[in-house]
Parts: C-alpha cells; structure tokens; sequence
C-alpha cells in the first residue's frame, strides 16, 4: 500500500510539474491561434475561442504579400545557424583533442583564458565585432553574423569535446597507431566516431545559440533581406504596444526547425548530453 501511495506522489508530482512547463506554451498557442490574440484574455485556461490562423499568415507574410521576403529570411537563419554549427564543431574538436590528450606550454592559461571569455554577455562584444566586421566588409553579410556566432559558441564548444575526448580510453587510439595508422589518422578514424554523440550535441548547442541570437544580427545587419528570424519577429513589438498574435504565431514558425531538429537527433543527443561525464 506504501508503495502505491508513494508511487501516486510521485507521478502528481510529475505530471504537475509538466502542466507548470507546458502552460506558458500552451498560453503561445492559444494567442497564435487567436483571432484578437490576447483581447479575449479574462480566463484562466489557454484555449482559443475564436479559432483563426490569421496570425501565422501576418507572420509569415503571406498575409501582406511579403512570403518570399520571409522565406528568404528563413533560409538566412538556416544558413548561418547550420555554417555556424559545422565551423564551431570543426574548429573545436582539433583544439579540444590538443587540450585532452598533449601537455604543451599555455595549456592551463589557455584553458583559463576559455573560461574568462565566458563571464563577458554577448552584447559586450557587438561594438567590437561591428568595427572588425566592417573593416572586413562583411557587415549586412551572412558570413560575418557566422564569424561572430562561431567566435562565440567555440569556448563552450572545446570544453564540451575536451571532456568527450578524456572520455575515450588512449588504448584505442595507441593500438590504431601501433597498427601503422597516424595520430591524425587514429583522430579521425578513432576518436571522432567514439564522440560522435558528444559532437552532436556540440553542434545543436551552436546552431540553437546562433538560432535565437538577436543582439548581433539586429546590430550587425541593416538590410530586411539580411535579417534572420528573432530580428523579423522583433518588429511586431512596438515601443508603446504589441501585436502578440502574429508575434506568437512567429514564435512557433521559429521553433518547429528545431524541434525537427531534436526529433531526427534525440538518440545522439541523449548519449551527448552525458558524454564525459564518466570516464574509462
């Protein structure tokens, strides 16, 4: 009897606290699919009474005939998420791999140097990076929005691999170069395989960080063509009001790549979220 009351504490418990996480999604929801979006406020369980996707068409432009506007800035969201992703993990994990397996002059005051770079904001460097940008002439431009996001996920992103990498036993990587293979060789056919689920969950960190980024991209970008999406979705919140439907509407468009993104990947992304914590 014990035991069934324990376990029905238990599960209340759980199922309250989903209820506690899902309600403010669910309250997005109701105002996205909201006619008047929150005009018809007043009660206490998010459910839309005047069902309309109107909001998701103001959104998405296809309600102002701006869609290919919008799709272009999908597609730039895309692009320097992905490129930010792909260079962070590529960068990092060469660095990483030095950091966990060689000893070398400047590891330790590397190593701090990392981790002072991360009690700085990120808007503490848009001044900077938009001086370097623009004498590289690569403001309004994707790559320099991929240049700063990467400079900004890489610190995380050699601390996440490095603890991967101590992860994996040297043996492995000793019996590949005692079968003639290189150390660079062994690193590659290896150790990359081994923490490919660290490297996953690496690469999601990038992308999410470069996704929902807006301090830089509204600083460094000027052009509507250039803009990604958190810059797109601020222009539906004014300086004296909101329009909360087609900015909840956005909100979701927004996120439905990356819950795509975590369905495909969940099996890896679980294993990465503990890689390294263990080791041998």
């Amino acid at each position: 009897m014990k035991q069934h009351v324990k376990a029905l504490a238990v599960h209340t418990l759980l199922v309250g606290a989903v209820l506690y996480a899902l309600y403010p999604v669910l309250w997005v929801l109701t105002v996205a699919f909201s006619r008047d979006g929150l005009g018809e406020g007043g009660f206490v369980l998010p459910w839309p009474r005047h069902m309309s996707c109107v909001n998701f068409a103001i959104a998405t432009g296809a309600g102002t005939g701006k869609s290919a506007l919008f799709i272009r800035q999908l597609v730039n969201s895309l692009t320097v998420s992905g490129a930010t992703a792909i260079l962070s993990v590529a960068i990092a994990a060469p660095a990483a791999y030095a950091l966990a397996r060689m000893q070398f002059v400047g590891k330790r005051a590397g190593l701090s140097g990392l981790m002072l770079t991360q009690m700085f904001p990120t808007v503490a460097s848009a001044v900077p990076l938009y001086f370097i940008l623009s004498q590289l002439h690569l403001l309004d431009r994707r790559a320099g929005l991929v240049v700063a996001y990467s400079a900004s996920a890489l610190p995380f992103a050699i601390f996440q691999l490095k603890a991967a990498f101590e992860a994996i036993p040297v043996e492995l990587e000793e019996a590949a170069m005692v079968d003639g293979a290189t150390r660079f060789v062994a690193f590659v056919s290896v150790v990359l395989p081994a923490a490919r689920p660290a490297l996953a969950i690496t690469a999601l960190f990038a992308f999410m960080s470069a996704w929902n980024e807006f301090v830089l991209a509204a600083t460094l970008m000027s052009r509507e063509e250039a803009f990604t999406l958190p810059v797109v979705l601020q222009r539906f919140v004014g300086e004296h009001s909101a329009a909360w439907g087609p900015f909840a509407a956005g909100s979701i468009v927004v996120s439905i790549p990356v819950m795509v993104i975590f369905y495909i990947a969940q099996k890896q992304l679980l294993s990465g979220l503990t890689a390294g914590s263990v080791k041998g």
